[in-house]
């Protein structure tokens, strides 16, 4: 049998673990930043780019695609080589992969603070950078097929499973997801609109939770743990029921994000079954990852490795009973919106992926620099360190969350509201705030220790070089199934084979989810009296997509007694059929919106904005000054009018011509009524006198973006009339 010499690529692995620690860094930094903000909102004020509804996309997408997208690419791409006896099949594509997708992150680390966003949780970024992620994900996808069409071991192993159905599905979610109209450069309109954009929108953003968070991780799971361990995986038969009843039950949980919203019933309740069958497939993988480590826990005892990741696979079995959790209908009632839902994705974020990882990096770097890690004492406190920051992060949001729901949902003998001010709701767990803040710190700390002690490890090692390798080269053998041989085993030596039936499990869930929805025109049913938004009103959702207030304020009031209460009539799906994207929301850090037109006065949304805890004391919500004084440049509305026409939105072409006329009437509009506070009146003649005398060029407030914003809130839930009891 001929013995082929040949070398594993470590210079790409190291890359990405240079990657991994420093985009960790910069996204658990703004988390951090985020956090202090709900104490102190205007610490940032007067800088836009550094505002919170701007930094928390910047946050997520940091700590999801930058910290770990680059720890998956640095786990896959040493374990793949490994598992496959053979070089990755194209060096030039693995470097197209690493600097490809750290431009796709630098791109996000500019657009995202200067407010270019489509608003979609977790896919935010716009059109160009979608296109960007979509080609670097494929030349991905390339080289991991193209390794495993060259291996030199027959039989997939159960981590190539995972990574096999990570690359096919990410790819279907972003494309999909991605649909969206271009407008100018980096400004697009999803496809989608109200309901099917918060359907497709949740099937990806669980899926992307699924199928980028978990998927990969487990996979790296199934090779990490038994290396460090030095222990042989617990179950082959467990891990081959825990990959397919996964990936196909994963992908149909995604409306469980959506319940008591004006989602049809037969979607909701389709994703509460499908989420209360994933307990079993999740808790099954992580008996199995437990369970490798029986007869080691000795060793547990004194290598941080196994420390971090015993405790990232009990954060994984945590996040996923808590998932099925919220799911039942009674549960999602009191939780969504609320803080617990922070904590939840966090005990997932911190825990399972960012142990996994520290653990993954521990042991691969002496590994690769053919050392000894510099400090086992610096990895040990680093562990403890971040495992009481989680408890300090996660626990005060555990309990922050149940105080929200509970005083959002009590009433008085006599039928009204015990806390009808919002406000008082967000006072009650300022302590609970400053706690979470202290256990960020406490991980991010950790997570400096961690740079210094591998910068040190790495110093003290020897130079990183291809790593010579030896292994017999493949025979061809049969492609048949042979004699004793089991169903299993022979997919598992046809990886096109298994690639084509892990695709079809995961598109049939989506397919029976998403057609209807996009293909069924009475889906939503019609409601006579909504409309388009004029081209102020647009022109002012825009604003409010960028300076992310959907981060902070839902608009979607759900049909409960204390909501209706609060808010005013519930919301119906024909309410926002000309919605793109819709902008439901997933956290109420303030109050919902959706009923807020005609709720206040003109001059009271332009003094919140301004400043607004001179309005409501004790609020957290930052003041959004450059509104107030910056010129809207309303240009593009021809434009926007016109892709919102290919998108369905029934605007007129006497509608579109006289645009600029419509804005230019609705605006002076609302400066009229502005006028009418002295205050404002005597504050605006000054400014504009003031001008004048220095020479200076004057914006008049009608032209100015707070009066576009004033336009799009005095919109918001107007179309219903709703009928009160006299």
């Amino acid at each position: 049998m001929e013995v082929q010499k040949f070398y594993y690529d470590n210079k790409i692995v190291k890359n990405f673990i240079y990657a991994t620690m420093l985009w960790g860094v910069v996204g658990m930094l703004v988390g951090l930043m985020l956090a202090f903000m709900f104490m102190f909102p205007n610490y940032t004020e007067g800088i836009p780019w550094l505002s919170f509804g701007r930094l928390r996309p910047l946050h997520t997408n940091a700590v999801i695609f930058a910290f770990v997208g680059n720890a998956i690419f640095a786990g896959v791409y040493y374990s793949l080589q490994r598992l496959l006896k053979a070089r990755m099949f194209s060096d030039l594509l693995s470097k197209i992969n690493f600097w490809g997708w750290q431009l796709i992150i630098v791109a996000a680390a500019i657009t995202l603070p200067l407010g270019y966003s489509t608003s979609k949780e977790y896919a935010e970024l716009e059109w160009p950078i979608d296109i960007a992620i979509a080609v670097v994900w494929v030349i991905f996808g390339i080289n991991l097929i193209g390794t495993i069409l060259k291996r030199r071991q027959r039989h997939i192993y159960v981590a190539i499973w995972f990574y096999i159905a990570t690359f096919v599905t990410v790819a279907v979610l972003h494309i999909i997801n991605s649909m969206e109209l271009p407008v100018s450069a980096l400004k697009s309109y999803s496809a989608y609109a109200g309901v099917q954009d918060a359907l497709v929108q949740w099937w990806y953003g669980h899926n992307a939770v699924a199928f980028f968070l978990t998927t990969p991780f487990l996979g790296l799971m199934y090779y990490f743990i038994p290396k460090a361990a030095n222990r042989p995986v617990y179950s082959y038969k467990l891990s081959i029921v825990h990959f397919w009843s996964l990936i196909f039950i994963y992908i149909w949980a995604g409306p469980h994000h959506l319940l008591y919203t004006a989602l049809p019933d037969w979607a909701q309740n389709l994703g509460v079954a499908f989420s209360v069958m994933l307990l079993a497939p999740s808790w099954g993988g992580m008996i199995n990852g437990l369970l490798t480590l029986r007869g080691a826990w000795d060793k547990v005892r004194v290598d941080p490795v196994l420390k971090f990741m015993v405790v990232a696979i009990t954060g994984y079995g945590m996040a996923t009973f808590e998932g099925p959790l919220l799911a039942l209908k009674n549960v999602n009632a009191i939780a969504h919106y609320s803080d617990w839902i922070i904590a939840h994705v966090h005990v997932g974020a911190l825990a399972w992926n960012g142990f996994l990882t520290f653990g993954m990096i521990y042991w691969l770097v002496p590994r690769m620099f053919k050392t000894k890690l510099w400090s086992l004492k610096l990895a040990n406190f680093h562990f403890w360190i971040g495992t009481l920051g989680i408890i300090m992060y996660a626990l005060p949001m555990y309990v922050a969350g149940f105080v929200q729901a509970s005083m959002w949902k009590q009433f008085r003998p006599d039928g009204n509201l015990v806390y009808g001010n919002f406000l008082e709701t967000v006072t009650q767990i300022m302590p609970m705030y400053w706690m979470r803040a202290i256990g960020g710190t406490m991980f991010l700390t950790g997570m400096l220790i961690l740079v210094y002690n591998i910068i040190r490890t790495i110093k003290q090692g020897s130079k990183v070089e291809d790593e010579l390798a030896e292994a017999p080269a493949l025979e061809k053998v049969t492609s048949k199934r042979t004699s004793g041989e089991g169903w299993h085993t022979w997919l598992e030596r046809r990886p096109v084979r298994l690639t084509i039936y892990a695709t079809i499990a995961i598109l049939i869930g989506g397919m029976v989810q998403i057609m209807p929805s996009l293909m069924v025109d009475d889906y939503i049913p019609k409601i006579s009296s909504v409309k388009p938004y004029t081209p102020l009103e647009l022109e002012g959702r825009d604003l409010y997509i960028r300076e992310g207030c959907v981060g902070c304020h839902s608009q979607m009031i759900r049909p409960f007694r204390s909501e209706v209460a609060r808010y005013g009539e519930y919301s119906k799906a024909g309410e926002f059929v000309y919605d793109h994207p819709f902008l439901w929301g997933s956290k109420r850090t303030g109050p919902d919106l959706h009923r807020i037109g005609g709720k206040y006065s003109d001059s009271w949304h332009f003094n919140h904005m301004y400043d607004p805890q001179a309005i409501s004391d004790g609020s957290i919500m930052p003041s959004y000054k450059w509104m107030i004084t910056d010129k809207h440049d309303r240009s593009n509305i021809t434009a926007k009018m016109n892709a919102m026409i290919t998108l369905g939105v029934p605007y007129t072409e006497e509608e579109v011509a006289n645009a600029e006329n419509s804005m230019n009437e609705q605006a002076a509009a609302i400066e009229k009524n502005l006028y009418a506070d002295p205050d404002f009146a005597a504050s605006y003649e000054a400014d504009k006198a003031a001008a004048a005398e220095e020479g200076e060029e004057f914006v008049e407030m009608r032209d100015r973006e707070i009066v576009s914003l004033i336009a799009y809130l005095q919109r918001l839930g107007t179309d219903i009339k709703v009928k009160t009891k006299e």
